[in-house]
């Protein structure tokens, strides 16, 4: 009887298994947890830093029939997720080269080594693997870097499309930027829209940890509007912030996000004085995911000023939870939330007008707004 051939997935960019918060995390957990296929194996790179979370301090240990391995990352500023990147793709071309893999495919997760992968391609070829490369979203966009760096951006993701067997995209947005922009290299894309659980929160308004949590930040059910994701300037702050406050709810905004008082924070409190504002409160990140599913499911409305990055989960789940989603008029935000939300435009007046024109109406027994 002929053996079952094992085909070898390495998988590099994410900060790990088991997932604490993050786009690419969020999918490397799913994708092995929901693992039908017993062909494959996967392997996957890990941050040391982010496996000490759960108290794994194991060089490799298995995780959701994954095999994961734990890369060490020195602190050395914005470098250190390009620095990742590399000793990750280095430790995982080893590994397959070891173990004699037959036809590994290597998944680089964002756009982040370009100018260094022409030499990890050789390798890959001289063992038969393949380059698949998620491109993300638009890196070089994002406020938070410099001119240089966003010039370094757009450089790695042109290498990284030139040199990419396949482009995994999970935004057809994206998907049609990858060919008319980088046309001439006539890249071979196929786009694979994100799931997200359907299932409500198994946590009830009685539960010690429901109530503790809503007593310690001051809040009531159904009686806050909620904002979820990363803490940075692109995910459009203070527009929202600053929206919110010209609002006349009476309600609050509760912001789910990694704060940190940082100078991104500090220049957001100076443009919009959100301290003198009682209704505006950041509550820090959430880990428990069935306390944040039931933070979403008994938020009045879910706000997403997402502007760039492709699909965002966190936006797949507000439209799983939450019954009234006001999103961020751009393509990346209207391909997913299509007819079934309402939508706002950067410009002044245009968010405040729709939290007041909402705050008014009763949405209690709509499913689709």
């Amino acid at each position: 009887m002929e053996k079952t051939k094992i085909k070898h997935v390495y998988i590099i960019g994410s900060k790990g298994i088991p997932a604490k918060y993050g786009g690419f995390e969020s999918f490397v957990e799913n994708l092995t947890k929901r693992q039908t296929d017993k062909t494959i194996q996967y392997h996957i790179a890990c941050m040391a830093e982010n496996s000490l979370k759960s108290d794994i301090k194991e060089k490799e240990f298995i995780y959701n029939g994954a095999k994961c391995f734990n890369v060490d990352v020195p602190n050395i500023g914005p470098a250190r997720a390009i620095y990742y990147d590399l000793k990750a793709l280095e430790m995982s071309i080893k590994k397959a080269e070891k173990n004699k893999d037959i036809d590994p495919i290597f998944y680089v997760l964002a756009c982040r080594i370009g100018p260094f992968i022409s030499r990890f391609k050789n390798r890959i070829n001289k063992i038969n693997g393949k380059l698949f490369v998620n491109p993300d979203g638009h890196e070089w966009l994002r406020a938070k870097w410099s001119y240089p760096v966003r010039k370094y951006w757009k450089l790695s993701e042109r290498l990284m499309v030139k040199h990419a067997d396949l482009l995994i995209c999970d935004s057809q947005n994206i998907e049609k930027y990858i060919h008319k922009q980088y046309s001439k290299y006539k890249p071979k894309t196929t786009y694979i829209a994100y799931g997200t659980d359907l299932e409500p929160s198994n946590l009830k308004e009685n539960y010690s940890v429901v109530r503790n949590w809503y007593e310690e930040k001051d809040i009531k059910e159904k009686n806050y509007f909620l904002i979820v994701g990363r803490f940075v300037p692109e995910n459009n702050y203070e527009v929202m912030i600053r929206e919110f406050m010209k609002s006349s709810t009476n309600k609050d905004l509760v912001l789910v996000t990694n704060v940190e008082k940082n100078k991104f924070y500090e220049n957001l409190k100076r443009a919009t004085g959100f301290e003198k504002d009682t209704r505006i409160k950041f509550v820090g990140t959430v880990y428990n995911q069935a306390l944040l599913k039931y933070i979403r499911e008994n938020a009045f409305a879910y706000i997403h000023g997402h502007e760039v990055g492709g699909t965002n989960p966190s936006l797949l789940e507000a439209l799983s939870s939450t019954k009234l989603n006001l999103l961020l008029n751009v393509g990346f935000n209207r391909e997913v939330g299509e007819d079934s939300t309402l939508y706002w435009e950067k410009e002044v007046g245009s968010l405040s007008k729709l939290i007041n024109k909402v705050d008014m109406n009763d949405f209690t027994n709509y499913d689709i707004v």
